[in-house]
């Protein structure tokens, strides 16, 4: 990572309805927040408006996935507690806005280049470190937490300096601690890309760890360097998470800088999209992508949104143009079956199928903390419904409500192309428009393209992208009629 002036010696942190986090889909988005990398850069310093926002304001739509708060940077000798501990409770509502819309909100711990020491020298004080984190941060409890009552959902391990003692037993410890917890706790580390990492590869090949966020930037195997065999390392990634970590399951993330100025070996998005594509197809560790950092990426044309958008598809999430694409939700519990949760929830066996098309047809692949939905909404951006029936096929609903078959498989992706996957009771967009929070709109008319939209209206093609984010990659999904924000 990349660090801004005046971290803290210990809590770092620059304070300036929806799917959320999926562990068995392979298009989720990390992206760091705490540092305002972005404002912390000389040349940015009187660019205010792009400054790091509060962390809720990251999870407005379904973009973002995963939120580690960065960092914490110290070893528990005399620190925690301590007078050096920050208070920073304030945010506890911020957090828990997150969590309330599926997202995950971790606490990255990290060590600056340029110390000479590692942040633990022992087992032992891995073991006490990680109770100290579990009551400061997790499912403890402590009289001095800084997140008041919000309690995380996990530890990001960003270790870039010193040895890797302590930290095999520092993340078994925490998953020791979290065992019959009443929610799911992750860990994750985000390692250079060169392999082994230096700093926590031997922890990596000792420790259970859920997702690996590589840093695959600032060195010779970044993704600017992807199609030269010789650096680009993923597949040592991929060979390490399936020989050798100790979770066979474990998520293999590309970890890419959001701007020009956030890191060497910065990609723009369709390139970075491109290879996240081309990576999901040929290793099936991928987990998805991580971006340093959430000022970066706002300030850079919503480059997050850019990349979701093209990673989104065919990676088992609703696109992220679809932020009210589920009106009800259920988060898979230790011991769930596909039939207990369709009588804890009301919804059919067909239903919960078409609504969660990554379940295989033999309920076999539940996660615990997997977030399912159980009854579907069209979404904020649609201005008229339709409620399937018995007997209802795609074409029976495009006679009856007068849209095309394009159109209905536009407003709905949910839908397969067989149209094999209805259920009764389900609520299907047919008329889409834009929300309530734009200013101006253009209609698509016969012939338009994104190019011909873009210059007529004098949008980028950053921004028509990021105020339509339903608006796939190759602009391939508009449709006459169809008003977008301009």
């Amino acid at each position: 990572m990349m660090f801004s002036a005046g971290v803290l010696s210990v809590l770092a942190l620059n304070v300036v309805q929806a799917m959320g986090y999926d562990p068995t889909c392979s298009d989720n988005l990390v992206v760091y927040w705490g540092q305002n990398s972005y404002g912390a850069q000389p040349q940015n310093a009187n660019d205010m408006a792009n400054w790091q926002k509060t962390v809720s304001t990251y999870c407005e739509d379904t973009v973002i996935d995963v939120i580690p708060i960065a960092f914490i940077c110290g070893t528990g000798n005399g620190v925690f507690p301590g007078s050096n501990l920050a208070n920073c409770q304030f945010l506890a509502a911020g957090i828990q806005a997150c969590q309330a819309k599926g997202k995950l909100v971790t606490i990255s711990l990290g060590k600056r280049g340029g110390q000479t020491s590692s942040v633990l020298s022992s087992d032992a004080q891995g073991v006490a470190f990680a109770n100290t984190i579990w009551n400061l941060f997790l499912g403890g409890s402590s009289s001095t937490r800084p997140f008041g009552s919000a309690v995380l959902d996990g530890v990001d391990l960003d270790i870039e300096v010193g040895a890797p003692t302590g930290y095999a037993a520092f993340a078994t410890q925490i998953r020791t601690l979290s065992a019959g917890a009443s929610k799911p706790y992750y860990i994750t580390a985000a390692p250079q890309c060169p392999f082994p990492d230096a700093h926590i590869g031997s922890a990596l090949n000792m420790a259970f760890f859920d997702a690996v966020y590589v840093q695959f930037y600032n060195n010779f195997c970044e993704v600017s360097n992807q199609g030269i065999p010789a650096d680009w390392d993923y597949s040592t990634w991929d060979n390490w998470a399936k020989t050798v970590s100790p979770n066979p399951n474990v998520k293999v993330f590309i970890g890419a800088p959001a701007s020009p100025s956030a890191g060497a070996g910065y990609v723009d998005a369709t390139t970075l999209g491109s290879i996240a594509l081309q990576t999901r197809a040929q290793f099936s560790s991928f987990g998805g992508i991580m971006l340093w950092d959430a000022s970066q990426a706002y300030a850079n044309g919503r480059f997050d949104v850019q990349v979701k958008n093209i990673i989104a598809a065919d990676g088992c999430s609703v696109g992220p143009g679809e932020p009210n694409g589920c009106a009800q939700t259920y988060t898979v519990v230790s011991g769930d079956t596909c039939s207990a949760i369709e009588s804890k929830t009301g919804v059919s066996d067909a239903q919960l199928h078409s609504l969660n098309p990554a379940i295989n047809s033999g309920c076999t692949n539940l996660a615990i903390g997997q977030t399912l939905c159980v009854k579907a909404s069209p979404g904020s951006g649609c201005t008229q419904t339709y409620t399937v029936v018995s007997g209802d096929t795609c074409s029976a609903i495009e006679s009856k409500t007068g849209v095309s078959d394009a159109q209905l498989h536009s407003l709905n992706p949910a839908i397969n192309s067989g149209c094999t996957n209805l259920a009764i009771g389900q609520t299907l967009c047919i008329q889409a428009g834009t929300g309530g929070g734009c200013t101006q709109t253009y209609t698509v008319v016969s012939g338009d393209t994104c190019a011909a939209i873009e210059s007529k209206t004098g949008v980028s093609d950053a921004q028509l992208h990021s105020l339509n984010p339903a608006i796939n990659s190759g602009c391939t999904n508009l449709q006459i009629g169809q008003t977008l924000c301009v």
